[in-house]
């Protein structure tokens, strides 16, 4: 894989592109690089989460760049642009505020499943179903950074956690680890399903129909990883229809959600705006994945977050 050797001898010159980010060119200096302009760069620190076309032009007018770092933990907007130009290193932030994440799903969980939303939106008082967390089966999709955490933070409520993963490699913590085939054996009993997984093509949809029907009627479904996981359409029914006890849901699909969609009115449904990522400390953990990416490569280390195109991400 790229990067495996040392990609400078000498103060890593990085560029922070395209727009302005103190944060990261203060990150940059602070791992002992210098920030420079993109004719005088060897790598990119690139700061926008949408702009694709943009960073393919610059790798195409600026060979010399070797490192190219993506601030978000999600790739899969990028993976084009990758696989044209893999002869260069490719880092991301993933699983750099995994644990961030992790807790707001824990918390859209617990809001969940003690009928916070129906409270929320109570104009009377009026009596509710509440769950518990407690010694319940839970299954997480997933088997990375933000799963690893959320196992830890489950602990304490003695929940038997399932996690799914593309590997059958044990995650410490999980009462068991299935890989991806086993998915319907993991969700059936399951009172709490946290999707936090990479969106690739063989997890778009991972959650349609079948699996809605495969899960317990008093289940919640929380999704803090890619709207794409779940078949919108297929989630209002089974919401609509009490296939599932309700779905908390910090991104969607679409993103941003329209005005009017019924995911904002039903009952047993929380959205948040895709916030589990976006608060201050957020900032500074990406800028130290920055800062010590910039510091290893200044002394030939393994980079944190390379990006595996075969994998997605």
């Amino acid at each position: 894989m790229p990067g495996d050797t040392p990609l400078m001898d000498d103060t890593p010159l990085v560029a922070v592109e395209p727009n302005p980010w103190p944060v990261a060119a203060d990150a940059v200096v602070a791992g002992g690089g210098r920030v420079v302009p993109l004719d005088e760069a060897d790598a990119v620190v690139w700061v926008d989460w949408h702009d694709v076309d943009g960073l393919s032009a610059v790798l195409a007018a600026h060979p010399r760049l070797r490192w190219v770092h993506l601030p978000g933990a999600g790739v899969e907007k990028f993976l084009g642009v990758q696989r044209e130009y893999g002869d260069r290193l490719w880092t991301c932030s993933k699983g750099a505020h995994s644990a961030l994440i992790a807790e707001h799903a824990l918390a859209l969980a617990l809001a969940g499943l003690h009928s916070l939303p129906a409270a929320a939106r109570a104009s009377t008082w009026q009596p509710a179903s509440v769950g518990s967390l407690m010694h319940q089966p839970v299954t997480v999709v997933g088997g990375g950074g933000i799963a690893s955490t959320l196992v830890g933070l489950l602990a304490p409520f003695g929940a038997k956690v399932t996690v799914v993963r593309r590997r059958d490699r044990a995650v410490p913590g999980a009462s068991r680890t299935l890989r991806s085939d086993a998915l319907h054996e993991a969700l059936a009993g399951a009172r709490l399903v946290v999707l936090a997984l990479a969106l690739t093509p063989d997890t778009k949809g991972i959650i349609g129909p079948a699996e809605l029907a495969a899960m317990h009627r008093r289940a919640w479904l929380v999704n803090v990883s890619r709207g794409g996981h779940v078949d919108t359409d297929a989630l209002v029914a089974a919401l609509t229809a009490g296939t599932i006890a309700g779905a908390a849901l910090d991104v969607t699909d679409p993103e941003p959600l329209p005005d009017g969609h019924p995911l904002w009115t039903l009952p047993n449904c929380i959205v948040t705006p895709h916030s589990a990522g976006n608060s201050s400390a957020v900032m500074g953990l990406l800028a130290e994945r920055v800062r010590e990416n910039v510091r290893r490569l200044a002394t030939g280390e393994e980079l944190l977050g390379v990006v595996d195109p075969d994998a997605g991400y």
